[in-house]
Order: structure tokens, then sequence, then C-alpha cells
């Protein structure tokens, strides 16, 4: 484990979450989704070294990037699951705003703050989610990951189903569903299922994170039964995506802050070497951990 939650740092105090990674020459900014002592997340900034799989925290910044939503807004529970992009001066987070449930304990819709002074403070773009409830989508939208291209923008996210009832609480149910944007802002929704369900007792396959290396196209995500892993599939030539989550090459451990699951990759490449950073036990109550790539 490289960062576990820092009861002195109030908006990461409980939980240090879904992790989004920028590589600066021999530093590395990590925007981490927090949770408080009331279960609140916020999306803060933890900077640090980095050099052949050893990390050191240099700064953890106080003050979170955004703070929690008006009451009655889709995010006035919090911020979590980041993902940057770059566009000319302007950097775009995505976020996963979210709201406190009843019967099914929250709701997720993705949400969109711009940076306008190189990723240290943002500002809501809107009130309201970038994706929305839609007649085919009815139940909520989650994590993703957003790249741009010669034809526009696209985007892999978490499309929530129908929930389910478990034998305690109600359990949700989610996919890989595929957007599409001209500007990064206004997103059509496709119905196009990018990743789908291999075994019978899977219902959810979640949090994307891609890579587009000169000879596949890469794709890490959660899935799970009984418990939370990291699964990996990879296209080429144009084609879908094929699942082999063997070949993540990460499991539980046999004791310890990851004995129990591990989710929520996110993969990058600094000074000359692959990394993945991830969580495990309990969400991110545990912390977040790294590994370094061995092999392709």
């Amino acid at each position: 484990m490289i960062l576990p939650p820092l009861p002195e740092v109030d908006w990461m105090s409980d939980y240090a979450g879904p992790t989004f990674v920028v590589s600066h020459g021999d530093t590395v900014r990590l925007f981490v989704t927090g949770r408080d002592r009331h279960n609140q997340s916020r999306v803060g900034i933890v900077d640090g070294t980095l050099d052949d799989g050893r990390f050191q925290i240099l700064e953890v910044h106080q003050d979170p990037l955004l703070g929690l939503g008006p009451i009655g807004m889709f995010d006035e529970s919090g911020s979590s699951y980041p993902w940057l992009v770059t566009a000319g001066d302007e950097v775009f987070m995505y976020y996963v705003g979210w709201t406190a449930g009843t019967k099914t304990r929250f709701r997720n819709f993705l949400g969109l703050a711009i940076s306008r002074d190189g990723g240290e403070s943002f500002t809501r773009h809107s009130n309201v989610p970038i994706l929305d409830r839609t007649d085919s989508e009815p139940y909520g939208t989650g994590s993703c990951a957003v790249w741009i291209e010669d034809d526009g923008w696209h985007m892999i996210y978490t499309a929530f189903e129908p929930w389910w009832e478990g034998s305690v609480r109600q359990n949700p149910s989610y996919r890989l569903r595929e957007a599409l944007s001209d500007n990064g802002k206004d997103w059509t929704q496709t119905q196009r299922i990018v990743l789908d369900f291999e075994q019978a007792d899977e219902y959810v396959i979640g949090k994307p994170m891609i890579l587009h290396d000169p000879d596949r196209t890469r794709l890490w995500y959660c899935y799970r039964g009984a418990s939370y892993r990291i699964g990996y599939a990879e296209a080429s030539n144009g084609g879908g995506f094929e699942r082999q989550d063997a070949a993540v090459g990460l499991d539980v451990s046999d004791e310890g802050w990851d004995s129990e699951m591990v989710e929520y990759a996110f993969v990058f490449d600094h000074l000359g070497q692959r990394y993945m950073v991830y969580n495990g036990n309990q969400f991110g109550q545990t912390g977040l951990g790294l590994a370094m790539q061995v092999g392709l």
C-alpha cells in the first residue's frame, strides 16, 4: 500500500479510493477520491515521487478540488472516480456525482468540471449531469474513460441496470457502454455495450481504464461475482474487445489490506515503467496500492 486514509486530512480521513494519475517529469500527481467521516466523497490532490516502484508523498493538498453539491443536486453527497482530459488550455475532469439513496442506497450520475489553470482548480460545468437518465437507461451512470480521436470525443462509461435484491440489501448491476461527443460536453449515448458479462454470477462490470498502445487498445475494469476483481480486455485492428481477465496478473493477497478484493485500477507510464494503482478491501477503506508491470 502506498497511500492509506489520512485522519488528519478531512476529505480523505476514512477512504483513499479511485484515483487518476498524471506523470510530471520526476513526480506524479494523484487525483484521489477520498471520503470523510460522514461517508461523503471529494476528489483531492496528492503529489509524490515515484521511482522503480517506490512512492513517496511530497504534499497532500488540504482542500479538495470540488466541494459537495448543493442539497438536492445530483452530487450533494460528493464527487468521485475522476477522469481527466486536456483539451487546448482547459482540463476536463469527469466525475461521478452521487446522492445517498433510500431503497437503492445511492444514485450516481456523471458530471463534468473544467479547469482553466492547468488543473489546479476546477469549476462545475453544469448543475446537472452530462449523462442523465433516458428511457433506455433510467437507472443512472457512473465512472468513465474519455479520449479524443480525429472523429471526435469517445467515452466508455458505467451504465446502471435494474437493481436486484441480495440476501441482505439491494445491489446494483451495471455494464460498460459507449457515448460520443463533438466537444466533450454534450454527449450521445449510443446504447452499444462495450463489454458484457461472461460468468453466471457476474452482475457488475464498471470503472473502465483505457490505454491506446501502438499495437492494440487495452481496457481494464472491475467485475464481480462474490467480490471485486480487476479484469482486462484488448482490441486490435478496430475490432471489439475480448476479455482476457487471467492476463491481469494481479489478484487478492493471502492476507492484509487487499486480501478480500482488488478494484478501481488506473494504469499509467512513468519514467519508462508501466504501473497500476488500485484499491483493496472495502472499496478504498484500506487505501491505495501500487503494482509494476513485469511483462506484456
